[in-house]
């Protein structure tokens, strides 16, 4: 696991699921005052990460209304610009405790520049935290070198464990190193040492690095499910995947341009679709986000009915991500083709019914 991020083994510990882990990392991470309490997130980012930090903020005595900053994208657009973030970390910065965002924003698709985030927090004095649920497996991680402080992912999208399955953390070994707590954590009897686990002391002994954040157990078919994709990884070659990836994506976009030119303004029965995802390589991984003017949900439904599975986010995006380990060029080819057909279809009825 530590490979796909660019870390060291010590720092990284798989364990509970995503969501837990957030508060875990909060609870290590997230130390307010009046004078620092606000967290830095993305707008419209996942909601499961906006409940756990909201929920934090509360356990300490703030109003999410007041210590959450959220960027925006520019008006007109659906893209958060990186000037912005800077501008943003630099304005507030000293009333910042913790960024936290995402790694690639599950909704756009967009990767942000965590290289360069990072170095901006902690310039500021902010401690810089990322879920990495969409960039895991997905685009070129190297957390060690650019000095993340934690960051945590599941493992059921692009390391396809599937759902329920366990979720990552990484903790920059500058918050672990040594025998003593750096910094504080929720404790349990797996965040022991292995040379103490079972010697039932009252004194929590931490384990090495990331591993000290464990609390229970983890369960063993879970695990397994885990290490055999990891396998799978290892094997194919993350730059291989990575490589692949930008040609792939870049066909999907190429074509999407192709048959489903810009309308110009000009009124129709077809729907027409906008590609919000970033066009730079550099700045996105497998994901495509579609926007459509039609019935998103119908055209998902369709698509289903035809064999093809995607995923849509209401109220009008249709995520598309063609994964480099299993899929093709010519899968990627017959999915616009058959979008085609269904975007024609739908035209065709409300062409008929107007």
């Amino acid at each position: 696991m530590a490979y796909l991020v660019g870390a060291k083994s010590s720092e990284v510990a798989l364990m509970n699921g995503l969501t837990v882990n957030i508060h875990i990392m909060l609870g290590s991470f997230y130390h307010p005052t009046e004078e620092r309490h606000k967290i830095l997130m993305v707008d419209n980012g996942f909601h499961s990460d906006l409940y756990a930090v909201q929920s934090h903020i509360k356990l300490r005595g703030y109003d999410p209304k007041e210590s959450i900053i959220f960027l925006k994208p520019r008006k007109g657009e659906h893209l958060i610009n990186p000037k912005d973030i800077m501008s943003v970390i630099e304005e507030h910065g000293k009333s910042i405790s913790l960024l936290f965002l995402e790694g690639v924003h599950f909704y756009t698709g967009q990767f942000f520049d965590i290289k360069n985030i990072t170095r901006e927090g902690h310039r500021q004095g902010c401690v810089v935290g990322f879920d990495l649920a969409h960039a895991v497996g997905n685009v070129k991680l190297q957390l060690h070198e650019w000095e993340v402080d934690f960051a945590l992912w599941c493992t059921y999208k692009y390391l396809n464990s599937g759902a329920g399955s366990m979720g990552c953390i990484y903790v920059h070994e500058r918050h672990t190193n040594g025998y003593n707590e750096i910094i504080p954590t929720m404790q349990g009897w797996w965040g022991v040492s292995n040379a103490e686990k079972f010697c039932l002391q009252r004194e929590f002994i931490p384990a090495d690095g990331a591993d000290r954040f464990k609390i229970s157990n983890p369960s063993p078919f879970l695990s397994a499910m885990v290490l055999v994709n990891l396998e799978v990884f290892r094997e194919a070659g993350i730059e291989r995947l990575q490589e692949k990836q930008k040609l792939l994506t870049g066909y999907l976009e190429y074509l999407l341009k192709k048959y489903f030119p810009p309308s110009n303004g000009i009124e129709s029965n077809k729907p027409h679709i906008q590609v919000i995802t970033p066009s730079n390589p550099k700045r996105r991984g497998c994901q495509i986000s579609i926007m459509s003017s039609g019935p998103i949900t119908e055209i998902d439904k369709r698509l289903k009915a035809k064999g093809i599975v995607c995923d849509i986010r209401k109220p009008s995006v249709l995520r598309v991500t063609p994964a480099p380990l299993y899929n093709s060029f010519t899968e990627v080819y017959k999915f616009v083709h058959i979008l085609e057909e269904v975007i024609d279809e739908i035209s065709w009825q409300n062409g008929h019914q107007n």
